[in-house]
């Protein structure tokens, strides 16, 4: 079948391939730098790295992939120890001394780079931009199929990611939630640190020729970025960012192809798409999920006071219905109680009498036991908290919303029955 792929559109196939190794290897060291609020210091690594390549550009004078990654390792562990030197010991606020590293360094390895790009075959455009088109041309035999030299380095890179990730799961799980918990289980925090740190410097190698050193940031965090809106669990999370990756090559390089532009800016695009997307849409971090959420409150708070209205109504006994007018300005008035009245006939609560409202068997029997919560509220805070009578029925009507059945038991546990108007108990 993979050999099929490759002979209707090999380049195609090894484009999106690039990236998605790209992607999946960023999203699983993503995962715990966006744990660890330390998306930053990825940025900072993927920049920093700079000096080290031109310096091993300038000692080797090759593009070699062992020179390069020594180099970059290399810059990138000096960026997250002068990061943390810089914040102990000269107090200066972590983020402060993470920019005035990481922004120094990528100015030098700039220079250094234009210094020497004549003199060794380095394309400063390369480095910052990535030139993925060309990398998938750049190929080698193997196992009888011709694969491109950047896929076989990234395949490496995300067989050593996912080794170091699956060897060292329980560790840097605790590392990212708790590292004082770490400290004190024997786990030698730094320690991980470091090596996570490690790994992102190579990885920013590995993927610097293909979607360049500015790039691969949007593949090191945004994957991890929608992942963390979409799930409160860490094995999923590194399942949805690696998932998110590989979407994004594959919707990056088609989009790239109508549009004509840069495979690895459109992935980039797409990756900021999909975040964006997680922004608004995740079912309980999205921006809409938490409106719609607030809008849900809302509706049942303003329908319970209605509720809770008529009942009082109906139990004085008048034996007139309830005004819907006065219900609805009682209940605040405006388009939300309005849509609650309405949601509540609906439902069957809540039905016209005449001019006016009542409630039906079936509102009564909710209604009853909204005011029974009403009371026991009353009677708690009058038993617990020196608070004169007038003063006790604005607290119990904001409480008697957030009341569930355990809560209900404890509250009845500690106060007597309590009594509406006419003396019987509600």
């Amino acid at each position: 079948m993979m050999q099929t792929v490759l002979a209707m559109d090999p380049i195609v196939f090894w484009i999106i391939v690039t990236v998605a190794l790209v992607n999946v290897t960023g999203a699983l060291l993503g995962t715990f730098l966006v744990l660890r609020r330390m998306s930053l210091l990825g940025d900072a690594i993927s920049h920093a790295v700079l000096p080290g390549l031109a310096l091993a550009f300038m000692l080797s004078g090759t593009r070699e992939p062992l020179p390069m990654l020594i180099g970059a390792m290399a810059a990138g562990l000096l960026t997250a120890l002068l990061t943390h030197l810089i914040h102990r010991y000269a107090n200066v606020p972590e983020d402060a001394a993470m920019g005035v590293v990481f922004t120094s360094l990528f100015a030098l390895g700039v220079v250094m780079i234009t210094r020497v790009a004549s003199q060794v075959d380095l394309d400063p455009g390369c480095v910052l931009y990535g030139v993925l088109e060309s990398a998938a041309l750049d190929t080698r035999p193997l196992f009888g199929i011709e694969v491109p030299r950047v896929a076989v380095t990234l395949a490496v890179t995300f067989a050593v990611t996912a080794a170091f990730v699956a060897a060292l799961w329980k560790e840097l799980k605790i590392v990212s939630f708790d590292p004082h918990l770490a400290t004190t289980l024997g786990i030698n925090a730094d320690r991980v640190h470091y090596l996570l740190m490690a790994l992102v410097a190579a990885f920013t190698v590995a993927a610097f020729e293909a979607v360049g050193s500015i790039l691969v940031v949007a593949m090191l965090i945004a994957p991890a970025a929608t992942a963390f809106l979409l799930t409160d669990r860490l094995h999923w999370m590194a399942l949805i960012a690696c998932a998110t990756g590989i979407l994004t090559a594959i919707l990056g390089r088609n989009i790239a192809a109508v549009f004509d532009a840069p495979v690895a800016g459109m992935a980039s695009v797409v990756a900021g798409g999909l975040f964006l997307l997680a922004v608004l849409f995740a079912p309980r971090y999205g921006i809409v999920a938490r409106k719609l959420a607030h809008l849900r409150l809302g509706l049942r708070i303003s329908g319970e006071d209605l509720l809770g209205l008529a009942y009082r109504w109906q139990e004085r006994g008048t034996g007139a219905p309830l005004s819907a007018r006065g219900a609805l300005e009682a209940a605040g008035g405006g388009a939300g109680s309005r849509l609650a009245l309405w949601l509540l006939r609906r439902a069957g609560l809540m039905a016209k009498s005449g001019r006016g409202l009542r409630l039906t068997a079936s509102g009564l029997e909710r209604a009853s036991k909204l005011v029974h919560r009403h009371r026991l509220w009353e009677a708690y805070l009058a038993r617990h908290l020196p608070l004169p009578d007038d003063h006790l029925h604005s607290p119990a009507d904001r409480m008697e919303h957030f009341m569930d059945s355990d809560l209900q038991r404890q509250v009845e546990e500690q106060v007597p029955e309590p009594h509406g108007p006419s003396g019987a108990p509600r």
